[in-house]
């Protein structure tokens, strides 16, 4: 491929068809029959996919000079590679808002990850949403959310970055919402929109704070020299740590909020209410790896705070075990998986968090940053294949609780055997995508600290034991009566549960330390024995205890919850998260902080205003008269004047 002319041809439409087919399918595409609408979605995405193949293969194995370079010792050092870069806004000499597309391992790999899934969601919703009223605004809103994630990931600075941050935020609001006729759904996709937005005030605060220390917005600046950005704050404190500290924690809380970080994840399980295919692409290739993203980006810079990396470290890790016991206490299936997603997005922050300088094995940060981006990529794959599997269930039973299930391996084979390989593929069970990454991040785990990699350990095998439950219940368990027989998806929807099934058995013997690195220097992954047998083991414990107390019906999960009943109601409840932002909200700001405001408000303020006007309207009326619209009475004031004044003037002459 001809790097300066085709490149930025591919580059351009990469960005310039989804955002097509959200102007055409949103402007005339009432008009349009249902198969057309998402005909102009699919190819459309499908090309997209092709475009992003291609931009990263020609990345990664084209050995151009322009992306890669050898070093001394043989390794390969692959380079970041601007393919256009437009200013936009100048503030100051330095200081400058572009809008251009940024090429390098980690944007290369996140071309193909969006697209995929993408374009798998796109193919799969033809049969999803089939005679479902808004089908081309839904199919518009797709094309809008693809557009925004790839303009994130190839953000060549942190403000265009930013830019394309907000519109995620406003289409997945819009996709949430989609069935705004329900008050469920249009309630998730207000409490996504504003939680998120207050984790962008954060964010916005944080990207004001560095560039206003480093005169700069660039990534490449920032992150090539970030020994640099450390030495303009010329050492400034706030509250006892560094403006630097401040600046990328910040940062950070902006991706806490797209990434369903705590306390900032309230927003992610009621998601659910938007349609299951926007489930799948919010929950794994898009929205919610934003935060992970947007930290792996900065990461040369946040390896250098310490404090940062901790921060990060110690939200990851609640986070991941939180969001693990509570999926073990959930009816709805969407929601077992949207939970998983937050523990497994809060594995990668642990992974990145734990690249800190200095630690062990990963002193080189080499370890932690690679199995973060390789868990992203594998849990994107496995990920969608989950939710999508969770899709058919739904389509077959019209019901997205389990209660409702059960016996579905007899009617639904694709399904659930692609579902099960999305069971392991999470679990960690070789040689299934999920065992080589997941691995990578315990071995990081423990080499920054045991404490944190045993945690980690015991996260994992919670995360084999709540899916391999989901799966009983689904699959196995008891063998109710239908209403209507349940089936296999359509082929529209079979075709991507099998294309994403067989992607999470290969994906694990990609070398992606050759590719993705955090210096962009050949990283080679060696598999630490002693992790990866415990960790199988562990897992496979949690399978099997899964498999005693729910492959058929028993009174054993029965017997647990009567043991704790209390955790099993608070596990149930999310531990009283969504009541207690209520109590915060209503009760504290509301009730005690807004009502008293608003008094003060309405009687000083708007009293102490309307008393001024009250004051002026009794004084206009006293002298109204003045203004009778009578001459000879305006003659006799006027005489009356001029003989006062002659008065005046006649006593100050003699005195």
């Amino acid at each position: 491929m001809d790097i300066n002319s085709t490149l930025p041809v591919l580059s351009l439409l990469i960005l310039a068809i989804p955002l097509f087919n959200f102007l055409w399918l949103g402007i005339a595409g009432s008009k349009l029959p249902h198969k057309v609408a998402a005909a102009f979605g699919i190819t459309g995405m499908g090309a997209c996919l092709v475009f992003a193949c291609m931009i990263a293969a020609t990345y990664f194995f084209s050995g151009d000079p322009a992306f890669q370079t050898t070093l001394a010792d043989g390794t390969i050092e692959r380079l970041h590679y601007t393919v256009f870069d437009q200013t936009w806004l100048v503030f100051t000499q330095n200081l400058v808002i572009n809008l251009g597309f940024y090429l390098d391992p980690i944007s290369a790999m996140m071309l193909v990850v969006i697209t995929t899934i993408s374009f798998c969601v796109h193919l799969y919703s033809l049969g999803y949403m089939e005679g479902e009223r808004g089908f081309q605004r839904y199919y518009a809103f797709l094309s809008l959310f693809s557009f925004s994630m790839l303009g994130l990931v190839v953000a060549t600075n942190i403000f265009q970055m930013y830019i394309f941050w907000e519109l995620v935020g406003a289409s997945s609001y819009l996709l949430i919402g989609f069935y705004y006729t329900l008050p469920a759904a249009v309630s998730a996709s207000k409490k996504a929109f504003i939680v998120t937005r207050f984790a962008d005030l954060g964010f916005l605060i944080g990207i004001l704070i560095l560039s206003f220390y480093t005169d700069t917005f660039d990534f490449a600046t920032l992150t090539d020299n970030p020994a640099g950005v450390l030495a303009s704050t010329g050492g400034a404190t706030f509250m006892g740590a560094s403006v630097l500290t401040w600046a990328l924690v910040l940062i950070y809380v902006g991706g806490m909020g797209k990434s369903a970080m705590m306390p900032l994840h309230i927003w992610l399980p009621d998601a659910m209410e938007g349609p299951t295919p926007v489930s799948a692409l919010i929950h794994a290739a898009t929205m919610v790896v934003a935060g992970v993203f947007l930290v792996a980006r900065m990461f040369p810079v946040y390896m250098l705070e310490y404090a940062a990396t901790v921060f990060i470290v110690v939200v990851g890790a609640v986070t991941a075990f939180y969001a693990a016991v509570v999926a073990c206490a959930q009816i709805d299936i969407k929601r077992v998986l949207a939970f998983s997603t937050i523990s497994q997005i809060a594995f990668m922050m642990v992974s990145l968090g734990v690249a800190s300088l200095g630690h062990g094995e990963v002193c080189h940060h080499g370890l932690g940053f690679m199995a973060s981006m390789f868990h992203l990529f594998t849990h994107a794959m496995f990920k969608a294949l989950l939710f999508l599997g969770a899709g058919a269930l739904i389509h077959a039973v019209h019901s997205n609780n389990y209660t409702a299930m059960g016996g579905l391996r007899k009617y639904m084979p694709i399904t659930q055997w692609t579902f099960l390989i999305g069971c392991l593929a999470i679990a960690g069970i070789p040689p299934f995508s999920g065992f080589f990454s997941k691995d990578e991040i315990l071995s990081a785990c423990y080499a920054w600290s045991p404490w944190i990699g045993v945690w980690m350990t015991m996260v994992a095998a919670l995360t084999a034991f709540y899916m391999f439950r989901l799966y009983y219940l689904i699959f196995w368990w008891n063998n109710p009566e239908f209403k209507h027989r349940p089936h296999d998806a359509p082929w529209s929807m079979s075709i991507p549960l099998i294309f994403l099934a067989g992607v999470s058995c290969v994906a694990g013997f990609i070398p992606f330390g050759e590719l993705v690195s955090w210096n962009h220097i050949t990283y080679h992954i060696h598999l630490d024995p002693s992790i990866a047998i415990s960790s199988v083991v562990i897992a496979i414990l949690a399978i099997a205890l899964a498999t005693v107390m729910y492959r058929k019906e028993n009174p054993l999960p029965a017997k647990f919850r009567a043991a704790m009943p209390r955790l099993w109601e608070w596990a149930h409840h999310r531990f009283y998260w969504d009541e207690l932002y209520m109590f915060v909200t209503h009760k504290i700001i509301f009730h005690g902080i807004c009502r008293p405001i608003a008094w003060f408000d309405r009687h000083i303020i708007d009293g102490t205003m309307n008393g001024f006007a009250y004051i002026t309207n009794r004084a206009s009326w006293t002298i109204r008269g003045l203004q009778s619209g009578q001459a000879q009475f305006y003659v006799w004031f006027y005489l009356v004047g001029i003989l006062v004044i002659a008065a005046v003037t006649m006593l100050a002459c003699l005195a």
